[in-house]
């Protein structure tokens, strides 16, 4: 099981540091190529749309080949994909290689927890779904602030040359530690897709899918018009400093395990309410005119989203009775275009109404995850009581 589970959290560090290696050296890649910051800013949403654009079509392809296969293969796969970003010779060729890169990402974020879903006991999935995501927090990290580091001693190609490197050591790790799923056989792409397209007529993974999207959304619409409130009147913080605010963001290291061992003990949907409610009220203390208030907010939004987090793709998986693979896709194509939502219409209520705006409108986002795992999630199957 430890050799599985390093294998699996590798693979996902490796595969969430990739995602973010570029955003905090976008002003180099501005001089560098010439852009602005709204195009050099394309380097990190280019990724993010593309893994929602690619998450569903890795449930029914693992589902099909086999889990251990898909994950190994596309991280070697990205693996390459980081190395060329590395010689990119145009700011356009960059920004296709980055497209690439979201479109093997999924590869490991859409499959990892059918996988463990197939391979652990229920008493013991909870800890591990709890695990990946920790280690995707990790993951998060490592890139915003390695690449940061390697770029200012190397510059921003070492720091992709660096990231491929330990990309391929995670997809040997994943090759060599996982084990074939025995826990579900495997189906053809067909009924593999049927099974991906029956789970959206489930009100229960509709109402967990749901949940996916209005976390995302509130999480990146306050951590994206972020800077633009502490940087304003009263507190006019420098860019250091709002990148130290940031620092919140390893809160979600010790939640996300937490919550994944309460998962054991307590209703996966009780705990998800929770983690959306305190998520709400961590936007809302955001609004504080009192600076170690407002980051106190930002610390309990990131303890109630990744409460939620990371139960709420475990709740998927026990609930999908087949194409456990197609389920855990869904979610996490909800998820990201939930977030891509996220990075967008809160910049509207910035513009028309400034920080208090974007905090409205995200806790309205989360509210609709709220009503979701209320109405939804508690529908009971057939012959069994709500979970």
């Amino acid at each position: 099981m430890r050799r599985e589970t390093a294998a699996l959290y590798a693979g996902t560090v490796a595969v969430y540091a990739d995602m973010y290696v570029t955003q905090p050296v976008l002003p180099v890649i501005s001089r560098e190529f010439g852009v602005g910051p709204a195009r050099a800013g394309l380097t990190v949403s280019a990724v993010v749309l593309a893994v929602a654009a690619a998450s569903s079509f890795y449930g029914p392809l693992a589902d099909a080949i086999g889990r251990r296969r898909v994950m190994a293969g596309s991280t070697a796969l990205l693996a390459l994909a980081t190395l060329a970003c590395a010689f990119a010779p145009s700011f356009s060729v960059l920004l296709v290689l980055r497209a690439m890169q979201g479109v093997l990402v999924p590869g490991v974020t859409a499959v990892s927890v059918a996988y463990a879903g197939d391979r652990f006991r229920n008493a013991d999935l909870p800890a591990v779904v709890g695990g990946i995501i920790a280690a995707s927090v990790v993951g998060g990290l490592a890139g915003r602030v390695l690449s940061g580091a390697i770029t200012a001693n190397a510059g921003w190609r070492a720091a992709f040359v660096a990231f491929a490197i330990v990309t391929l050591a995670a997809a040997l790790a994943l090759a060599r530690g996982l084990a074939p799923a025995t826990g579900a056989p495997v189906i053809g792409w067909a009924s593999a897709t049927r099974g991906m397209l029956g789970h959206l007529r489930d009100p229960r993974l509709l109402g967990a899918y749901l949940v996916g999207a209005s976390l995302f959304f509130g999480w990146i619409g306050i951590f994206t018009y972020l800077p633009y409130h502490l940087a304003g009147a009263p507190w006019h913080l420098t860019t250091g400093q709002i990148s130290a605010v940031y620092l919140v963001y390893a809160a979600g290291v010790v939640a996300s395990p937490i919550a994944g061992r309460l998962a054991g003990r307590i209703p996966p949907r009780r705990l998800i309410g929770i983690g959306l409610v305190v998520e709400a009220l961590g936007m809302l203390a955001a609004l504080a005119g009192s600076l170690p208030l407002a980051i106190a907010g930002l610390l309990v939004l990131v303890l109630g989203t990744f409460t939620a987090q990371a139960v709420a793709p475990g709740f998927v998986n026990v609930t999908a009775r087949t194409a456990k693979g197609g389920a855990s896709a869904l979610y996490l194509t909800f998820y990201y275009v939930g977030g891509t939502l996220g990075s967008a219409v809160p910049g509207l209520a910035l513009h028309a109404a400034g920080w208090p705006g974007v905090v409205a409108t995200c806790v309205a986002g989360v509210g609709v995850g709220f009503v979701a795992n209320w109405l939804l999630c508690g529908r009971p199957p057939r012959g069994r009581a709500p979970v």
